[in-house]
Parts: structure tokens; sequence; C-alpha cells
């Protein structure tokens, strides 16, 4: 068994751009090795800063005759299918076919030989084929040439078995195509000349000699554990950032993590503005003190290492820093001389959408929203929760924002609070984004939960008001987060918020409806138990509705309620058929059953089941006690088993006993669909 080794090495690949890329690229030419019928061990796929690297292993040297059977249409088809058939199959006639009987008919067969050969002779065409493949989010052309790609390439190595491959990639125009060969080089500055490899193992060590760690989880291993161990001597703790680690991994071939300083000037800055300066416009990562508030002390990740042990590295990145960090303290100590509440004018000037006004008509409608919705959030007082409300967007318009727009809201709320205004009125301003993602935290106090609720409801209910609604593949105004987040408030702090109140759109609550089933499924509900008490139609309360669902998943995982499930479908099963046949029948069976025409002891028994539940079952609803409601159900299986045991429904010759047994089969049903539809419970 042979190996491939591939490399593609050219100009920076963005780092946001580099693992997908040599995800695509292992699938794209594993996909080209299987169709051309050549089997392999495993594959790995590696990415750097300046070239992406596939190995494959496993391969055989020679790929063997393969034989494909391939129907075609049936003996006496019309000629047009006839044709298509053998186009399709290589075949130039018929004779070259073979007639066999299916068991349905005679078919036309057609066995196909695809001779093997070389593995090498096919492997330049599946490398070219994956290349012009690749599907990069950006790319570009280069000199005369006319082939896209998202760096200029510089090299390809492309080997077999330790051998080159005879192949080339042409970048069209006047340009030079390309050759496959053996020859790479390492580390931009810190290494010289080309590099001649035999395979993989001997690619990986001589590019480490190099100076250029290939593989990405290695140089993340070496940042994480370099950067804790100088956090350590400095006394200070890393603050960890995996998106941040996944990006500067991808910025360096040879990570050396080294220690700075941020000037004392500038630490009564908020730490969060500190944190996005540093880690948004110079990719540094923070650090905290033993008690968690933000150090003086920043990693940077340099791809080299300095001959003076780093040390001007490390100056330079500091007076960087200083740069960036004084037009920080420039804004906050300028954006404070204005109030907040004076800043509202200037809202005006911001549309928000050409189809739903300016930023302050938004604030309006946040604002009359949070009033209403703070009549339902207990301890929230309707003062407090007004003046949140019209201030929470007022920073949009600060010098600070204008700079870090990822600190809308967090500055607004530093800035409430340097103006001593209430601490609640504050922490909504700084909460209302909130929760942005499922790892985010969710506001718990009663202001921050009443403008956070208006801030969403409003998005959505706005842009759902001009048609600009989520489609499979589009969602720009973020509507199903904002969804996710209402449905996350709410559950959480348990507000007792009726949704149809402020959704004038069915399609608005079935929305949400499918973003529960999404976010119940994660965990671990059952999305037809959901689907069960979406399917009652007038429940928009969500804590009663997963307090339903909770309490119908129980019953459902119990013996007594997985043997009544099975009750219910009989009884639904019938009454459904009945009704295919007679469509009055719906009307006729409709109430409680004759107690005159009940013959049989198990028909009484089991009238007599169900006004035990209804006298039981009414209160429990109302109590919302649904657990209870279950709980009462349970009194109904032995005498529904009996009924169907001893009872014929479709009596022969007594038309009025048969509609009032099926009377009482759809009793089963109407006082079961009470508290959920059983009928979508699956199984």
């Amino acid at each position: 068994m042979a190996e491939l080794l591939l490399e593609l090495l050219s100009e920076e690949i963005p780092a946001r751009m580099q693992a997908r890329a040599s995800d695509d690229l292992k699938r794209l030419v594993c996909d080209g090795l299987k169709a051309a019928g050549l089997a392999f061990a495993g594959a790995r796929a590696f990415a750097t800063p300046r070239r992406l690297a596939l190995v494959v292993d496993g391969l055989a040297a020679a790929r063997e005759d393969v034989s494909e059977e391939k129907r075609g249409p049936r003996v006496g088809a019309p000629d047009q299918a006839i044709q298509g058939f053998l186009k399709a199959a290589g075949l130039s006639s018929l004779d070259q076919a073979e007639k066999r009987d299916t068991g349905k008919g005679e078919f036309w067969f057609a066995v196909v030989t695809k001779k093997g050969g070389p593995t090498a002779a096919a492997l330049p065409a599946i490398i070219d084929g994956a290349m012009k493949s690749l599907p990069w989010p950006k790319s570009m052309k280069w000199g005369s040439g006319t082939m896209q790609w998202v760096r200029p390439l510089q090299s390809i190595v492309a080997l077999f078995d330790g051998k080159v491959l005879v192949g080339e990639i042409a970048p069209g125009g006047a340009m030079k195509p390309i050759a496959f060969g053996d020859l790479t080089r390492g580390h931009r500055f810190l290494s010289k000349g080309e590099i001649r490899v035999t395979g993989f193992a001997d690619y990986a060590a001589k590019l480490k000699a190099a100076h250029v760690i290939v593989d990405a989880a290695d140089r993340k291993k070496i940042i994480l554990e370099g950067a804790e161990k100088l956090c350590a001597d400095a006394q200070v703790t890393l603050k960890a950032d995996d998106g941040l680690l996944d990006e500067v991994a991808g910025l360096v071939e040879w990570p050396v993590p080294m220690l700075g300083t941020i000037d004392a000037a500038f630490m009564d800055v908020p730490p969060e503005v500190l944190i996005v300066s540093m880690k948004t416009h110079q990719r540094y990562f923070a650090t905290t003190t033993a008690d968690g508030a933000l150090a003086n002390r920043f990693v940077v990740v340099a791809n080299t290492a300095g001959c003076d042990g780093g040390a001007a590295i490390v100056d330079g990145n500091e007076r960087v820093l200083r740069a960036r960090l004084s037009d920080a303290k420039f804004f906050w100590d300028q954006d404070r001389k204005v109030r907040l509440e004076d800043r509202l004018p200037a809202l005006k000037d911001i549309v928000f959408h050409a189809k739903l006004g300016t930023q302050a008509e938004r604030v309006g409608r946040i604002a009359k929203l949070a009033v209403e919705i703070a009549g339902h959030v207990p301890g929230a007082d309707l003062g407090l929760v007004e003046q949140a409300a019209l201030l929470c967007k007022a920073d949009l318009v600060t010098g600070m924002v204008g700079e870090f727009p990822e600190l809308q809201g967090i500055i607004g709320r530093y800035y409430a609070l340097s103006e001593e205004l209430p601490v609640s009125v504050a922490d909504a301003i700084g909460d209302h984004y909130t929760p942005a993602g499922p790892n985010d935290r969710c506001p718990s106090a009663p202001v921050s939960i009443a403008v956070a609720l208006a801030d969403k409801l409003d998005a959505l209910a706005s842009f759902w008001s001009i048609g600009e609604k989520p489609t499979g593949s589009r969602d720009p105004f973020a509507l199903r987060r904002a969804a996710l987040g209402i449905i996350r408030i709410v559950v959480e702090n348990r507000i007792r918020l009726p949704l149809q109140k402020f959704f004038k759109a069915e399609d608005l609550l079935a929305f949400f409806a499918e973003r529960l089933k999404v976010q119940m499924r994660e965990k671990g509900v059952r999305h037809d138990v959901v689907d069960a008490v979406l399917a009652l139609g007038h429940e928009d309360d969500l804590v009663r509705l997963l307090a339903r669902v909770e309490a119908l998943q129980v019953f459902l995982g119990s013996e007594a309620g997985r043997n009544l499930l099975t009750g219910y479908g009989r009884a639904a099963n019938i009454v459904r058929a009945e009704e295919k046949k007679d469509k009055a029948l719906a009307a006729k069976i409709a109430g409680t059953p004759d107690t005159a025409l009940l013959e049989q002891v198990e028909e009484k028994d089991v009238a007599l089941a169900l006004a035990d539940v209804e006298r039981g079952l009414a209160p429990a609803l109302a109590a919302e006690d649904f657990a209870g409601a279950m709980a009462a159900f349970a009194g109904l299986r032995g005498p529904i088993d009996a009924f169907f045991d001893k009872v014929t429904v479709n009596v022969a010759g007594s038309p009025e006993l048969r509609l009032n047994r099926l009377k009482l089969l759809n009793q089963i049903r109407a006082t079961m669909d009470a508290v959920a539809d059983f009928s979508k419970i699956e199984g």
C-alpha cells in the first residue's frame, strides 16, 4: 500500500478560511478517489498560513478491473428510452446488453467493465479536479492567469509512493504552468532555500526543522501551553478564548507566545473595552488577576523568535497597543461628557430599516412594548422599565460604539452608571441584547427581562410585518436568534407571557413553535410530544406549554402511559375509519353516549371511568397540574382493554347501538385530547 502526499503552497491564506479549505480539499480528493474506484485506509488534511496539505494512506499501487451492472428499461420500451440506456451504458447496440426476468417483467441489463491501471495515472486528474472545485469564500486571479485561487499559488508537491506524479496546474493566460514536484519551502523568515521531501513523515519532520508546524492542533497546543506558563510565572491567568486561539493558530507557522504589559494609564477604562481592542485589532490574549479582574498583562503570539529573547517584539507590540488604547480612552473620556438622554435626538438620523423607520422610532416602539410586557414580569417597576427602554439604544451614537460596535449595550451600561442612573436601568441597557447565543447568559432582573423581551419581540413583529421572514438559507436580521432568545428568557425566568397578545400573525407563532421544538430536542424532549401539545392550537404561554410537555413525556415513559396510548390508538383508528366512510358521522358521535344503550358491563365500565376522569381533569387543568391530569388517565387502562376484548363496536343489525359505541370511543379520544393531541404521538 502506498501514500499520496499533496501540498499547495501559496501566499498567506486568511486564517478564517484555512480549516474549511483543508476539509474541502480532503473531501474533494477523497470523493475523486472513490469515484475512480480507488480504496484507501484514511486521509488527513492540514493547513498553515501559507499551505494546504493532504496525506492519503493505504492506496493500492494499481486499480483492479471493476464490473458495474446497470439496469435499463423494460423489454419493449419505446426506442427513445432504449437509446438513452445504451448511451448511458456506453453500448452501441442491444446485442451488447442482456435480458433478465426480475419477477416483475423482463428488463435490459448492461454489464460495464472499467479497466484498471496504475493508480499514479489517475491521481493527477483527481488533484486537478479537486483544486478547481475548491469553494473559497473569496478568490482572486494573478498575473495574466485566469485560474482563481485564494492567493497566488507558488508550488505544488504531489507524491505517490515517494515518486513525483506527472502533472501540472495551468493558471492560464501567458503564465507558466505549475508542475507537480517534491520541493517545498519552510518558514518565510526563519528558513532559506527549497526542501526536498519523500513522503509525509519526511515532509512534517523537515518542515518542523525549517520552523513550520504543519498541524494546527499542534500549533494551538504550543500557544496555549506557552501562554499559560508565561502567565503562571507572572502570577496572572490566561483568559480563555477558543475562537481567538483558532484564529491566532492560523496566523503563525512557528508560534512563539510572549508576555506584554498594558500601561497603567489605561486600566481605568472598562475592561470590555480593553479586551475588545486587544482581541479585535491586535489578536492579543487578555489575562486576569486572582479575583477575576482584568490584569495589566497580555499575551502576543509572534511568528518568529527574536534574537534578543523577544524583547524588541514585545516592545513594538506594547507601543502599538498604547496607540490603540489611547483612542479607546479618548472615546471613554469624551463620551461621558454627554448624557445618554441628550443623545436620543441623534437616533433620528440613524435608519433602522427603510420600511421600519429610524432608531428613534424603534426606541419608541420598544418602550411602549416594554411597559406592556412589564405587567407580566413580577417585580418590574414600570417607570424604570420605560426609562431603560428609552435609553437602551442611546450608545449607538457614541464614539466608543462607532469604533467598537461589539460594545453596544455594554458601554451604554457603563455610561449609565457614570451618570448615577439606577443600577437596574444601567443593567437593563447592558443586558437587552442578551442572550446572543445558546452559551450566553440570560437576563434575570425584572427590568432587564422586560427590555430584552421588548427588543426581540419588536424585531420579530416588525420584520414579519414587512415580509422579511427567515428562509431555509437566509436570516439576515437574526430572527431565529431573537426567537430563541425570547424562549430562553421566558422559560428560564418562568415569565407567564401570552405571546398571542404581541403577535398578530399566526405563522409567527408557528415559527416560534419550530424554534421551540429545536431547543427542546437538544434537551432530549421528543419532537412528537411537543407536536402533541402544540396541536391544541391555543397555547401561547411557554411556561404552561412546557409543563404540559414535561408531564406528557413522563406519562408516556411509564407502562400505564404506553398501554393507554395503545388503547387510544385503537379507539381513534376505529372512529377515523368510520368517519371516512360517513362524512356526517363526526357530528352524530359528538358528546356523551346514551347510558340507556350501554348493554355490556365493559362499555358501562368505560363510561364510568371516563366520567371519573372528566371530573378530575377540569380542576387539574385549571390548576395547571398536568402531572395530575395525566395520572387521572391511568384509571382508563383496564376498562379500555376489557372493552376491546369483549365488545363489538360495529354490531350487525343495530345501527343505534353501533352509533352509541362509536360515541363512547370518540369520548375516549376527546377526553384524552383535552390534554394533548395523542394522535401526534409516534407509535
